[in-house]
């Protein structure tokens, strides 16, 4: 009997990939200690800089150590894979995506190795962050790494030197390329190596020694003397000329100083390891002068003039970029600060005195005011007024990327950079440009470098708008080079530019790039596709004429800032990174403790984008790699206040969890913790029964073990009387005042009705008369963080139906929960944009501080204490805290409003199982170690229920509402009460009769301990 031949299995090309893939990550996940990341989510994340540009990485490594990344390489190189070395990923040109291996240095490679203060110079690991090193620096030794691109707070080394990046600070001391003084690289091939400034007779020696090194820098001698006449005369003699590689810097007249000639490679070459870098004093005080000229056209032409006097910083906005502010609601009272005109200058002007700076300042004034068409002018030398300047000039991007009435504006011609000399000249040579073309874009930047930024309103999406911007860039180019210019003054060629370095360089100097990075890199392994042999410009677009996202069919939230669009929504993120920020503001708590790029606002909207294009990521909302990547967003709204273009994550989770979870059951803490509105009226009716089961030993643990909940904290015990009962009890006061709602809200009512009964005597005080509603009534906070749209929904439905009779009537609706009120102004008007009563309900209601400073007019009480003030996240985000700090003030209180961002329990967060340990981290940040270190006599004040909560938690001390606050000063006067701990005199909630609680305790815990005894008994009998 013959057997039939097996057929041969044959592999489609993608499954080749795909097994090509798993074998090198099993290898890689062999040889490196760090994370190996294969995933489609990871790999989603990492599609995405800051730039027009999405090319999807084959995996993604994130080495512990030098040792680590050069494993990672070697593994790379055995099966013929591209590396791409990356820090913060904040790229503009596309240098920081690509196919290829992923080596992200900013997670662990975070070390400060040395500072030599005497020397001026530090050693810095890779992931180490620019303000890490420079904030310590300056605050001890007056010293600091000058370049200070806008993503200082974030920007690592290995990117600002692969970019070359530069920042307000570089008219001081130049770009990230002269303030290097050495690296340690690792080659494609193996080859690990120090490199440095060499004069020619270690240069000699080098090449004499022959081996790898010796061969590089022979090769690179011969090509130095090969181009060397040309490279003096094509390269632009500019501050600013960071387009190209830097040939220059192998000029006998530079030195040969290679590590310089590496900076500006974008991984091109190399990977750094380490840094050697140079330090400059830095003026320790400051004097902000800003100029106001009547366009930015005359404000670009004095720059020389101003130059001429050593400012340290030397920036240029115009009225464009004012009016999107203004149209955005961003920075309406700094705008205020600026003296009249329709283009400014930001002079800064350092000095080792306030006096001297001042004196700086001066002169430059009296030298403008002596001539003809002198500038208006505004000195600021107080840290706190120059700072809500430079905030205007810091959020250039995030006001011009998404203009209210206009399109979109991306980036694509955003950082030219001329003579400073002639910087008048080329701005309206370029905006006649841009008005043939029938663009739109606001002209802002550092023009003491001659450095324009920009971002346009470019059709991206269709074949005829794609054309369009193509030919844009030509003549744009052509403008620059005609200037003497460079096509990039800061964020480098990648793939943006480097397809127009030929105009620039001529196609002779191009080739010498080319032979560049073939000494250091034969095989093309390194980032491949940038800068040299480019991808084109048109290629690998984010969007592209075929961009075709899956729109959900019914979406619950209106996005009106986005068209309706959820699609338009996830792309909102430019990837400016403000959310890697880990020493201030509230975005991203998650981050901020794991410093994972997938637990940062800027990667759960990748995470989501990818999802829309179904490409990566194909199975929609039923996503496990999308529910993993939003998973630790604890829904604190901190993205949509500190973005700057208002991505808004929280929604974006609601809406997402609402389609994942159809026709599925949602985990038991989502009924337990998001349904507690009912639970609470349930247990109103019977509290003593309820606490004593929540309380009790074995008990307490088997409920929230069911729930979903952490053993670790205690369930907060209902009140005996709820602050509603208590208020029918008592009635209203002030029977012929004028009327005001206050909202009694799930946790303050049933939980801690204390704050609530202290603002009802705090308005009375006002002069009002308190109006409670008895219908129940909740905003319904906690179901938004589960998905529960639809009872969402209907919850508010009753809430608008309950309150309209009193908003319809211009009554103010005050909130005790800063969350609830959030809710009211936020998750009201987008859920029912189109509903009158819910857009009165919005526009009506207030924290307590707001309506007493803006509506009540109140002179309160005075309290001459101490205060440490923890903001909640909902209210910074939503309501701004302006109203808090007048009211505080008028009080007299000596108070600190802590930058400690979130406190970490996030309403039900912080009490789930799986996320008690994440809530605890990060409420150390700085929350609770502040409220430890505070003297007992200091007060501590937090209006959030779930941050009082958090803090009595974390420590042995109980912040408290400003309600209550208040009424201490009514109580005792302007010095509170005496000895320390004053909140001992004000409880959240009233003990119901100690002993008679823990009795109940005691039996529960009797009974439920036989009653699990007795189920033991049945089971094993």
């Amino acid at each position: 009997m013959t057997q039939t031949p097996r057929r041969a299995l044959r592999l489609s090309g993608k499954q080749r990939a795909n097994l090509q893939a798993l074998r090198l990550a099993a290898e890689l996940r062999r040889e490196v200690r760090g994370e190996v990341r294969f995933d489609a989510g990871t790999r989603s994340i990492y599609a995405h800089d800051s730039s027009n540009y999405r090319q999807t990485p084959i995996g993604i490594v994130i080495p512990r150590d030098a040792e680590d990344v050069v494993a990672a390489i070697g593994v790379c190189r055995s099966h013929g894979v591209p590396v791409l070395p990356r820090g913060c990923g904040t790229s503009l040109s596309g240098e920081t995506v690509n196919v290829a291996v992923v080596i992200d240095t900013s997670h662990h490679m975070r070390e400060i190795l040395e500072v030599n203060p005497d020397e001026r110079y530090a050693r810095v690991q890779p992931g180490v962050v620019r303000d890490q090193l420079s904030l310590m620096t300056e605050e001890r030794y007056n010293l600091t790494f000058a370049p200070d691109t806008s993503t200082h707070a974030y920007a690592t080394f290995g990117g600002m030197i692969g970019n070359n990046s530069c920042g307000v600070h570089s008219v001081m001391a130049g770009r990230t390329s002269d303030n290097v003084e050495e690296l340690e690289v690792a080659l494609y091939d193996g080859t690990r190596l120090r490199v440095g400034n060499h004069e020619e007779q270690e240069l000699e020696r080098i090449i004499r020694e022959r081996g790898r090194r010796g061969e590089i820098y022979r090769r690179l001698r011969e090509l130095r003397d090969r181009y060397a006449d040309l490279i003096r005369e094509r390269y632009p003699d500019i501050p600013r000329r960071v387009s190209g590689y830097n040939l220059d810097e192998l000029l006998p007249e530079k030195g040969f100083n290679v590590a310089r000639a590496l900076v500006g490679t974008e991984g091109t070459c190399v990977t750094v390891l380490e840094a050697r870098v140079r330090l400059v004093h830095s003026p320790p005080a400051r004097s902000l002068l800003v100029l106001g000229y009547p366009s930015v056209y005359e404000a670009a032409d004095h720059v020389p003039e101003i130059l001429e006097h050593g400012p340290v910083g030397l920036e240029g906005i115009d009225d464009t970029l004012i009016e999107d502010m203004r149209l955005q609601g961003m920075h309406l009272q700094d705008m205020e600060l600026l003296p009249e005109g329709g283009g400014w200058l930001l002079v800064e002007f350092g000095g080792e005195s306030q006096e001297e700076s001042r004196q700086k300042a001066r002169e430059l004034m009296e030298a403008l005011g002596s001539a003809d068409g002198a500038p208006s002018m505004e000195l600021f030398d107080t840290p706190d007024k120059a700072q809500e300047i430079w905030g205007i000039r810091e959020d250039g991007l995030g006001a011009t990327a998404y203009v209210p009435g206009q399109g979109d504006h991306w980036e694509g011609w955003e950082d030219a950079a001329v003579p400073p000399e002639r910087l008048g000249e080329y701005l309206r040579d370029f905006r006649d440009l841009l008005d043939r073309y029938g663009y739109h874009t606001s002209l802002y930047g550092h023009f003491g470098d001659g450095c324009v930024h920009c971002r346009i309103d470019f059709d991206l999406k269709t074949a005829e708008g794609i054309a369009r911007w193509r030919s844009f860039i030509d003549e744009a180019a052509d403008l620059v080079v005609s200037y003497g210019g460079s096509l990039s003054g800061e964020h480098g060629d990648g793939q943006s530019r480097a397809e127009l370095l030929p105009k620039m360089y001529g196609e002779e100097l191009v080739q010498a790039f080319r032979q560049f990075k073939a000494i250091w890199d034969p095989d093309w392994k390194m980032n491949p596709g940038k800068v040299v042999e480019p991808y084109g410009i048109t290629e690998n677009l984010r969007f592209g004429k075929d961009y075709s996202p899956r729109e959900p069919e019914r979406l619950y939230f209106a996005y009106s800032e986005d068209h309706g669009s959820f699609s338009h929504a996830t792309m909102r993120c430019v990837g400016a990174g403000k959310c890697r920020d880990i020493d201030s503001g509230t975005m991203c708590p998650s981050y901020m403790v794991t410093l994972e790029e997938e637990h940062s606002t800027r990667g759960r909207a990748r995470v989501l984008h990818e999802m829309l294009r179904g490409e990566t990521i194909a199975d929609g909302f039923r996503s496990k790699e999308v529910f993993d990547a939003l998973d630790l967003c604890l829904s604190c709204k901190g993205c949509k206040g500190d973005c700057p273009v208002d991505v808004d994550m929280a929604t974006y989770k609601a809406e997402f969890l609402k389609k994942y979870y159809e026709r599925r059951l949602r985990p038991p803490e989502a009924y337990s913790m998001g349904l507690i509105m009912l639970h609470a009226r349930l247990a109103q009716y019977a509290p003593r029964l309820v606490n004593a089961a929540t309380h009790a030993p074995l008990l307490k643990d088997t409920i929230k073990r069911l729930g979903g909940l952490t053993p670790e904290r205690e369930m907060p015990p209902f009140a005996t009387q709820t602050f509603k009962a208590w208020f029918r009890e008592r009635g209203p006061k002030n029977p012929a005042s004028p009327p005001v709602v206050l909202f009694p809200d799930t946790f303050n009512n049933f939980l801690h009705p204390e704050p609530m009964k202290a603002t009802v005597e705090v308005l009375e005080d006002a002069g009002y008369r308190v109006i409670v509603p008895e219908r129940p009534l909740c905003c319904g906070r906690p179901l938004y963080d589960y998905g529960m749209l639809d009872a969402a929904r209907f919850t508010l439905r009753r809430l608008v139906a309950g309150l309209a009779p009193y908003v319809r009537e211009g009554i103010r609706v005050v909130g005790v929960e800063p969350s609830c009120v959030a809710a009211f102004r936020d998750e009201l008007p987008n859920l029912f944009p189109h509903d009158e009563d819910a857009r009165r309900l919005a526009r009506h209601t207030r924290t307590l501080a707001e309506f007493l400073v803006e509506d009540a007019d109140y002179d309160p009480p005075r309290l001459e204490r101490r205060a440490l003030v923890h903001r909640h996240c909902h209210q910074q985000a939503v309501m701004g805290f302006d109203a808090e700090r007048r009211l505080y003030e008028r009080m007299g209180l000596d108070f600190e409003v802590l930058d400690s961002g979130c406190c970490g329990l996030a309403g039900s967060f912080g009490f789930e199982r799986e996320h008690y340990e994440i809530s605890m981290r990060i409420g150390e940040r700085r929350l609770l170690p502040a409220a430890r270190g505070a003297a007992p006599e200091t007060l501590l004040l937090a209006d959030g229920f779930s941050c009082k909560t958090q803090v009595e938690h974390g420590t042995d001390r109980r912040a408290l509402h400003t309600a209550q606050v208040l009424k201490m000063a009514l109580d005792h006067g302007r010095s509170g009460p005496p000895g320390g701990r004053p909140e001992r005199h004000y409880p959240d909630v009233v003990p119901d009769g100690g002993p008679a609680l823990q009795e109940a305790a005691v039996v529960g815990g009797v009974l439920a301990g036989g009653a699990l005894l007795w189920a033991l008994k049945r089971r094993f009998a």
